[in-house]
């Protein structure tokens, strides 16, 4: 209904889509990227509820904006995100530009270049380093924690590593010109390429989703996908980790996982594991946890398919928990050399 002569006074008179009409309107045409969040029925809503606001007095205004602020502050409520950050900044920045910021936030986190390099996690770094000069190697593994440098020289071949650790100990202070040059190199040719892989696609958000469904729910709709492209359904099984691929977990990470898992969720999980996999897992036990552990598996009895399942998925949960925590490194199912950090 559209307000004629008198002001509005009172802000609880208003409905949703006029108090977001009037919040709106306050914040001006320098912020109408907002309503780029919005969906159409609700730009809708909101236009209308605009349209028909007539005359908003200060008092009311005001009254709002304190509303909506502290609505934020108690929800934590502005939602950021890669694209939104993009586009914002794209506004006012040259693409170029834009580009570089982005691959700098979508990089690991740290001030300085060498706090970003303790955040790389050692097999990609020492990937990286192991076709430079040990020389420089040495600068690079003499600026990041030692603990870090320790796990990037286990990860480089060994007669490489020791080289390099020759150079670091006869190493002498390094000219700051040189040392910046190789900030500079470090940036330009790791860096952007590692948060350029790093970007995410929605084949890698669609595949977590179908890590999440039961057994059934994911062939039929990866039976259905491959039927209009065939691509895509690869590309996401491909980029799925699923429970059988826990079999590529070395013995230190199946302990680790063991210690982390609950002992029904393991019964459960390995009732509907291959043999294969079943064997790895006692394997990583002591004789008599292994014991225990078969015959609370026999004692069950028959068991729906679902509740298998679930147990699978919290198995996989935890361990991408731990992956991500640095605490165990998983194979990918995209291949033999691709990890999941």
């Amino acid at each position: 209904m559209i307000r004629k002569g008198k002001a509005v006074t009172d802000a609880n008179k208003l409905t949703g889509p006029e108090k977001a009409a009037v919040v709106l309107l306050a914040l001006g045409e320098e912020h109408i990227t907002i309503w780029e969040n919005l969906d159409d029925e609700e730009i809708k809503e909101i236009s209308q509820a605009m349209a028909g606001l007539g005359t908003v007095s200060s008092s009311v205004v005001e009254d709002l904006l304190v509303e909506f602020v502290s609505g934020m502050s108690a929800a934590g409520a502005l939602m950021g995100s890669f694209e939104q950050t993009q586009r914002l900044l794209g506004a006012f920045l040259p693409p170029e530009k834009v580009e570089t910021l982005m691959e700098e936030i979508r990089g690991p986190a740290g001030r300085t270049m060498w706090d970003k390099l303790g955040n790389v996690n050692e097999a990609v770094l020492a990937n990286y380093l192991k076709n430079e000069y040990p020389q420089t190697v040495a600068v690079v593994l003499s600026k990041v924690k030692s603990d870090h440098a320790a796990r990037v020289l286990a990860a480089l071949p060994e007669d490489f590593a020791l080289e390099c650790v020759t150079r670091m100990l006869r190493m002498e202070p390094v000219q700051r010109e040189i040392l910046d040059k190789i900030e500079q190199t470090l940036r330009t040719e790791f860096m952007s390429n590692l948060a350029r892989t790093s970007k995410r696609d929605s084949h890698e958000a669609m595949a977590e989703i179908f890590n999440s469904f039961d057994r059934q729910t994911e062939a039929r709709f990866l039976a259905a996908l491959e039927e209009r492209s065939r691509e895509s359904a690869e590309r996401i099984r491909a980029l799925m980790f699923v429970f059988e691929d826990l079999s590529k977990l070395d013995p230190g990470g199946v302990q680790t996982l063991l210690r982390a898992v609950e002992k029904d969720q393991l019964a459960l999980g390995l009732k509907g594991a291959s043999d294969a996999l079943r064997e790895m897992f006692f394997s990583n036990m002591s004789e008599r946890a292994a014991k225990i552990m078969r015959e609370d598996m026999e004692s069950m009895g028959p068991v729906r398919l679902r509740d298998v399942d679930q147990a699978q998925m919290s198995m996989v949960q935890v361990a991408k928990d731990l992956a991500a925590k640095g605490e165990i490194m998983l194979a990918g199912a995209g291949g033999d050399d691709e990890l999941i950090y």
